[in-house]
C-alpha cells in the first residue's frame, strides 16, 4: 500500500489575497530547534539557583520558585530586588506584572495549538518567551505542538535541575555579584528578545524602556523601575499614531497641500 503523504497546511494570507501553502518542515528539525533553546536556557537555571541564594532565600524557596513559578525573568526579578533590599510587596508586584505577559501568549499559542481541554492546564505551565518563540517560528500545527512540547519538557527538567545544583553550590561560590551571574538571566532573556524587535516602533519601545528603568533605577525603591518601565509601550503607540494622522497620505501627498479642503465655499 502506498504511503500517504499529509497535504501542506494553509495558512491565511494578507486580507484580500489567497492563503499561502505552508511547507511542511521534517520533525527531526524542529525537535533540534527546540533542543537547542531548551539547553541553551535551560543551563540558566544554575545562575538563578545560585542568585536566589545568595538573596537569602531557602532552598525549599528557591526550588519551589522554579518548580512553580517557571518563568525566568520574573524570577531574576524577584530576587534581584529582594538583594537589592526591596520591599518584599513590591518585589512580587514587578515579578508578578513583569509575568502577566505569559497570559498574551497564551492567547496565541492556544489558538495555533489547538490542545484538548484536558492539557491546556499542564500546558500552560510551560508558556513562556522561549516555548512561544519556538512554537510561533513552526509553519504547520505538527511542528508547532513538537516545538512547544520539547522546548517545554526540556527547559523545564533542566532548569529545575540546575536551580538545585546552583543553590546547593551558593555557598561554595562564595559571593555571587563577584561573579555576575545574576545578569546572566536578563542577557538570555535579551538575546531572545532581540530578534524579535523587527519593526521600528518595537525598537523604538524597548529603547524606551530601557532609559525609562535606568533613569528610575536611582531615585525609586527595587522593583518599581520595572513596573513603571511598561509605561513605554503606550506612550510610543500614543506617539506614533498621532504621527501617522498628521503625516498626509500618498494621493494628497501627490495632489499637493490643498488637497483636503477642495470644497468650495457652499459646502458642495
Amino acid at each position: 500500500m502506498a504511503e500517504q503523504t499529509a497535504p501542506p497546511q494553509s495558512v491565511a494570507g494578507p486580507p484580500g489575497g489567497s492563503a499561502i501553502t505552508a511547507e511542511a518542515k521534517p520533525d527531526a528539525a524542529v525537535v533540534r530547534d527546540a533542543l537547542g533553546v531548551g539547553i541553551a536556557v535551560g543551563l540558566s537555571g544554575f545562575a538563578f539557583g545560585v542568585t536566589s541564594a545568595g538573596s537569602g532565600l531557602s532552598l525549599l524557596q528557591t526550588c519551589a520558585l522554579s518548580l512553580l513559578v517557571f518563568t525566568g525573568a520574573s524570577q531574576f526579578a524577584l530576587v534581584g530586588a529582594l538583594a537589592a533590599g526591596g520591599n518584599p510587596y513590591t518585589a512580587a508586584a514587578g515579578a508578578f506584572f513583569l509575568g502577566v505577559r505569559n497570559s498574551f501568549y497564551g492567547l496565541r499559542l492556544s489558538q495555533l495549538l489547538a490542545l484538548p481541554r484536558a492539557l491546556r492546564p499542564l500546558a500552560a505551565q510551560w508558556v513562556i518567551d522561549e516555548t512561544t518563540a519556538v512554537t510561533l517560528s513552526q509553519p504547520t500545527r505538527r511542528a508547532a505542538r513538537i516545538g512547544f512540547t520539547v522546548t517545554g519538557l526540556t527547559l523545564y527538567v533542566l532548569w529545575n535541575l540546575t536551580t538545585l545544583v546552583g543553590a546547593l553550590g551558593a555557598d561554595a561560590l562564595g559571593d555571587t555579584a563577584a561573579w555576575g551571574l545574576d545578569a546572566a538571566g536578563p542577557a538570555v532573556f535579551l538575546a531572545l528578545l532581540a530578534p524579535m524587535l523587527k519593526s521600528t516602533t518595537e525598537r523604538i519601545t524597548a529603547a524606551v524602556a530601557v532609559l525609562l528603568a535606568l533613569g528610575l533605577l536611582p531615585v525609586l525603591p527595587a522593583g518599581v523601575p520595572v513596573l513603571l518601565s511598561a509605561l513605554a509601550a503606550p506612550v510610543v503607540l500614543f506617539l506614533t499614531g498621532r504621527g501617522k494622522d498628521a503625516a498626509p497620505s500618498p494621493k494628497e501627498a501627490r495632489e499637493g497641500p490643498d488637497s483636503r479642503t477642495t470644497t468650495s465655499e457652499d459646502g458642495r
